[in-house]
This record gives C-alpha cells, structure tokens and sequence, in this order.
C-alpha cells in the first residue's frame, strides 16, 4: 500500500522514534513493503518511518537507479531496523540533499565521510557494515530522520534564509508534490 509522506512542518517528522519489536516480524515486514512501494511511487532513494507517520527506528535505502552517477550502486539497497552508529569519520564530505519531506528543495549539507552501522535486515538478522562514498551519504540522510532532523537542519545559516519562504510554504502546505503526501 502506498503511504503518503509527511512534509516539512509536520509533527510526525519531529517525534522521538521508538525501536522496532524485532517479534512483530510479521508487522515489520508489511511496512517495509508499504514503505518500499511507497518509495518506488514518489521515485526517491531513501525514507525512513518517520516520514510515512511511524515513529519506529527503521529506513530503507535504495541506491540503484542511481547507477547512471553511481555505478557502485549497482546493488545497492538496505534495509535497516533499529540503526546505531558505532563510528563516524573526523573526515567529511559536502554533497547537495534533498528530501520527499522537503519538496523542490536542495543545498549543500556536511557530513562525516564514513561510518559503521549495526542494525538488523529485513531478516532480522544483526549486521555491522561500514559505509562511504554516497551510500554513507544515503544512509546518514535517513538516520537523520530517526532523529527527527531534517537535512535543512543543517544547511549554513545563509542558505537557510535563502530558502525560508519555501520551507514556509511546504509547512502550510501549499506546494504540489508528484507523490501521496501529508502536512
């Protein structure tokens, strides 16, 4: 089933997120698949519970159609339930973000350039896997979400007034997005 995605301004972005009961294998696995088609609906790369209105620790993260830039992307898709990070790089790297909770917005965000995730599959099996390159970026950007910030949470100050007016519009709603979404 497709979900609508929360947008910029919403409450549900913001809540504290509760781990996922690894015994509700069978609830588990349905909003993955809803999260996945919704995902695949709204043509992102990533979402995370949050912005679907659960406030659980989970994401997916799907880098395959992005092989045109990435090719190491190839086979890139994860699914992660309950994510910790056990390490962060003192290196980091700038990319430009954007978000289906923030529509038609994009800037430059900084963030460590590797790090090490524990975190359970869809399997519900524990797995540690280190991260670099623009799945770290990828992976980073969702677990935000679990935290309840946005990527706009950490664009310089100059650009976060340069993009004021929109976020002002997403939060009362007023822009059209190409995908089931939610205030």
């Amino acid at each position: 089933m497709i979900l609508p995605i929360y947008l910029y301004g919403s409450a549900k972005l913001r809540n504290e997120n509760q781990e996922a009961d690894l015994q509700d294998r069978e609830g588990l696995t349905k909003l993955i698949a809803d999260m996945e088609e919704t995902l695949k609906e709204a043509d992102g790369c990533g979402l995370a519970a949050p912005q679907v209105g659960v406030n659980l620790r989970l994401v997916i993260v799907d880098g395959r159609d992005l092989t045109e830039t990435y090719d190491y992307l190839k086979d890139f898709r994860r699914v992660m339930i309950n994510p910790v990070v056990l390490e962060e790089s003192e290196e980091t790297c700038e990319f430009s973000e954007g978000c289906l909770s923030v529509p038609g917005i994009y800037a430059e965000v900084t963030r460590p350039s590797k790090i090490k995730v524990e975190y359970y599959d869809e399997n519900f099996e524990k797995v540690v896997e280190e991260f670099d390159r623009f799945a770290c970026r990828m992976v980073q950007h969702e677990l935000s979400h679990l935290e309840g910030n946005l990527f706009v949470d950490n664009v310089s100050p100059i650009r976060r007034k340069m993009i004021a007016r929109k976020l002002q519009a997403i939060s009362k709603g007023t822009v059209q997005t190409r995908y089931k979404s939610k205030k």
